[in-house]
């Protein structure tokens, strides 16, 4: 999973997990919920993202609000790759990571003039995303390799069972 490739889907400051999954959807299935990610701000996005997956491309304090693990998983299963911000809600960053969904803190890249829709490459090990149009790059500090782990492994349980199996029950 070293490296993403998908389109840009841009959205602003201060995203909360409740515009992400509303509560009224937070007792269905996945597959009741998907459809409703991000509906509230943006109708029709999950349709958008279906074709091509995408990256999402946020202002700062992306996934503030409750602490609703459903809003990585809701974005993750609707196809989102990984989503770049200048930094996270700390509690959304964590449930990301366990859910296996790659967040990327970056702030240069919101700065950037990278539009709605272009095509970009986030290499995690590298710590780089390059505009696929230009070549332009920017870089942003790589993840500790044991959150890397829990990512390649495509999330914290899936992680722990490896481990588990790995190391025949030696749990650290």
């Amino acid at each position: 999973m070293a490296t993403i490739e998908a389109p840009v889907f841009r959205f602003g400051e201060n995203v909360d997990t409740d515009v992400i999954v509303p509560g009224q959807y937070l007792k269905l299935s996945y597959d009741e919920v998907v459809p409703h990610v991000m509906a509230g701000i943006r109708p029709g996005f999950v349709q958008e993202v279906a074709e091509t997956g995408g990256i999402i491309l946020a202002g700062k304090n992306f996934g503030c609000g409750s602490s609703r693990e459903a809003a990585p998983e809701a974005l993750k299963r609707a196809g989102i790759k990984a989503v770049i911000a200048p930094f996270f809600a700390r509690i959304f960053y964590r449930n990301a990571i366990n859910v296996g969904l790659p967040v990327v803190e970056c702030a240069a890249c919101i700065a950037s003039a990278i539009e709605e829709g272009e095509w970009i490459t986030v290499n995690l090990d590298q710590g780089i995303i390059i505009r696929q149009r230009s070549n332009e790059q920017w870089s942003f500090p790589a993840l500790p390799s044991h959150l890397q782990s829990i990512l390649d492994a495509g999330g914290l349980v899936p992680y722990l069972k490896r481990y588990r199996s790995d190391r025949q029950g030696d749990m650290p």
